[in-house]
């Protein structure tokens, strides 16, 4: 073997290595952020309509919300049951399983109208939402009540477990009391609780006011004000070269009159 073949060959052999420590540190949730036992995503629009995403495992349904499952990491789970307790007679929802540290966990995505009718689903009653328009701002709050459930001889925890409610929000935030203080990357705050205090039924308050005008909007808005400036430039501009060569024109035809005077 050639020492440039050698070199590649430890090349290779690193990038493989880190390659793996880098998806061990995130099968631990190290590197691109933690991952949570149980976790609920909602996307609020201004008309009140909202998405929300259910990231949970099978155990933390039962013992958070009350679900029947069964939390043995070896049991079957029938998707139509789960979709069912889910969405409800009224409501579709979409569901999917994965595994993670040997366990099931549910990927569930419901659409509502409107956000204050969520606690009318079985995962959503420990929860109590308003959204209204007050003082020319919206103020959207959902606070978090003691779990339904309880955790069963199955399950065994070990006690680092987190949970998480992410709000994704449409317009400018005025206002919020997520525990970080920060909003992070495309309008988003978190309150994130230990498993063990929400199994506790530590409250999680929400709160945060909102423009009246989503960031699309006033984005179209800025886009639509600068192309229009820009043409008003431009036609500005070609006004003014077409009057300079009028005047021009009239500079060369005046010139050879006044010479034959």
């Amino acid at each position: 073997m050639t020492a440039g073949a050698g070199s590649r060959g430890r090349t290779v052999l690193i990038a493989v290595l880190a390659a793996c420590a880098v998806a061990a540190n995130c099968s631990r949730g190290g590197v691109f952020g933690n991952e949570y036992e149980y976790e609920e995503e909602l996307y609020l629009s201004l008309d009140g309509s909202a998405t929300v995403n259910v990231h949970a495992s099978i155990a933390s349904l039962a013992a958070l919300r009350g679900a029947e499952f069964d939390p043995d990491p070896v049991a079957r789970i029938d998707l139509n049951e789960v979709r069912s307790w889910f969405g409800g007679e009224t409501t579709e929802a979409s569901v999917s399983f994965a595994r993670r540290d040997g366990r099931r966990f549910v990927h569930a995505q419901i659409r509502v109208a409107d956000v204050r009718e969520l606690p009318r689903l079985a995962p959503f009653t420990w929860s109590a939402y308003r959204f209204e328009r007050r003082d020319g701002m919206f103020e959207f709050t959902q606070v978090v009540g003691p779990p339904a459930g309880s955790p069963g001889p199955a399950i065994q925890w070990t006690g680092e477990e987190r949970v998480l409610f992410r709000m994704h929000l449409p317009s400018e935030i005025l206002l919020h009391n997520a525990p970080s203080r920060q909003v992070e990357r495309g309008n988003i705050l978190e309150w994130e609780q230990s498993l063990a205090d929400r199994l506790a039924g530590q409250p999680v308050d929400v709160e945060v006011h909102l423009e009246p005008e989503s960031i699309l909007y006033t984005t179209l808005l800025l886009f639509a004000s600068t192309v229009v400036a820009a043409a008003a430039a431009i036609a500005l501009v070609i006004w003014w070269i077409a009057r300079r060569g009028r005047d021009d024109d009239l500079t060369e035809d005046a010139a050879p009159a006044s010479g034959t005077g």
